[in-house]
């Protein structure tokens, strides 16, 4: 459980440690190698400082590490880690809160994603105008221009699904995320008919819990799990509060937030029949 830099920190040093260990190097013949001190080694592979990607470059290196997807996820976690976050989310630091910048930067990063939600339809799934009207409900009172940077962060974390590879997305949906008329029934008719055409994509899934089904595991929280290229070890689980977002990453949380994902996906309608589901909901309108 933690921030989201800190665990990248904590995983990224486990990571080096055991790439370390299966060279038979101890931590001061590896610094020797990269004209280091013991202690930075140490301090890197501990997650109580961080380093830069340059870095984990020049001790890959001094580890005889080839693997091309090993050494970029490596390299991409120190930036994470340092809560560097993605390169066009730099143009909104002033206004992104640092929690935020951290999901980003782990989304960005991100195999696959798997995600329940109970009330709105997934960020990466929304249109600007179902965005927009999200965010001024969220955050009333904020002024326009600040709606309008937000709205645009939220369309440019799209582009994850749009990558190469791009990111695995599974979501199941409560059925109140498609029946509440957020923005209006205009914008909700197109946000359910924008839902129709993404889950055409072959690596988004869509399902629906109807709701006939009634109570069910998950129900009073959202939450997303990521899943990461090359090492399990860095799945995290991440649950949004008002003000806060906490990060899960010990192994009995991830295997509980597996296994809850994989019920509610049992429970819930087919994706055929989800796809269905939502394309009624589109024409006859929500609510």
């Amino acid at each position: 459980m933690g921030h989201g830099p800190a665990v990248r920190r904590r995983k990224l040093g486990e990571e080096l440690r055991k790439l370390r260990d299966r060279t038979g190097l101890t931590s001061g013949e590896a610094a020797g190698l990269v004209g280091w001190h013991q202690s930075k080694v140490s301090r890197i592979e501990t997650g109580r400082s961080g380093v830069k990607p340059a870095d984990v470059a020049r001790l890959l290196e001094a580890y005889g590490v080839r693997d091309p997807q090993l050494r970029a996820l490596l390299e991409a976690l120190a930036d994470s880690a340092g809560g560097a976050g993605v390169d066009w989310a730099h143009a909104y630091r002033g206004l992104l809160p640092t929690q935020y910048r951290d999901f980003i930067s782990l989304e960005s990063q991100a195999r696959s994603a798997r995600t329940l939600e109970t009330s709105v339809v997934p960020g990466l799934l929304q249109t600007p105008a179902y965005a927009r009207a999200v965010t001024r409900a969220a955050l009333g009172g904020l002024p326009s221009d600040k709606v309008d940077s937000l709205v645009e962060v939220r369309i440019a974390r799209q582009e994850v699904l749009r990558g190469d590879p791009p990111l695995a997305l599974s979501a199941v949906l409560d059925e109140a995320v498609l029946r509440r008329r957020v923005g209006g029934p205009a914008a909700m008719r197109e946000q359910l008919r924008h839902l129709l055409q993404l889950a055409a994509l072959p690596h988004v899934r869509l399902q629906v819990i109807p709701f006939h089904y009634g109570g069910y595991v998950g129900l009073t929280g959202p939450f997303i799990i990521f899943s990461f290229p090359a090492i399990s070890d860095l799945d995290v689980v991440v649950i949004d509060h008002l003000t806060s977002s906490l990060y899960l990453e010990r192994r009995e949380d991830l295997e509980a937030y597996s296994a809850a994902f994989l019920t509610v996906q049992a429970l819930a309608l087919s994706s055929e029949d989800s796809l269905d589901l939502i394309a009624r909901i589109a024409r006859e309108g929500p609510g």
